[in-house]
């Protein structure tokens, strides 16, 4: 895996990300660092790859247990050190999982085993951050449309 990461220009404190698989993230820094707040600060972006990276693993896991899983949302709540470097202390994930008749254990050992085993975005983070965990299940007994 690769990443070129680009500055800009001298105008700013924006940076072009291009991936190993081609695609481009704008990342920006706040105006008190002497960015223009166009883009996300690389640290959200890590928190939101985290967030992806785990909420990837539950789907994937749901549905390798034959669970109707037909939604799932992680926020992710965290707080840094005061001081540089300011690394990520802790992180709350919760999880807000829909479909239908899920069962909560195997909700629960999806979260589990994505964080002890699969996202190793988290499992490098839970080397600096105390992590924690929620979840909750909303049952969706609405029909989806068959092109959603």
């Amino acid at each position: 895996m690769e990443c070129t990461v680009r500055w800009t220009g001298l105008s700013g404190m924006t940076f072009l990300a291009e991936t190993g698989s081609g695609h481009l993230l704008t990342m920006d820094g706040a105006p008190d660092g002497g960015g223009r707040d166009l883009a996300p600060r690389p640290m959200e972006v890590v928190l939101a790859g985290t967030g992806g990276c785990t909420a990837y693993d539950v789907v994937l896991i749901l549905r390798k247990s034959h669970q109707d899983v037909r939604g799932c949302d992680v926020t992710l709540k965290s707080e840094r050190a005061e001081k540089e470097p300011k690394v990520f202390t802790k992180i709350h994930f919760h999880f807000t999982v829909r479909g239908r008749n899920l069962k909560p254990n195997l909700v629960e050992r999806a979260i589990k085993l994505s964080h002890e085993k699969y996202c190793s975005a988290s499992i490098m983070l839970e080397k600096t951050a105390e992590m924690t965990h929620s979840f909750e299940i909303i049952d969706d007994l609405a029909e989806m449309p068959a092109n959603a």
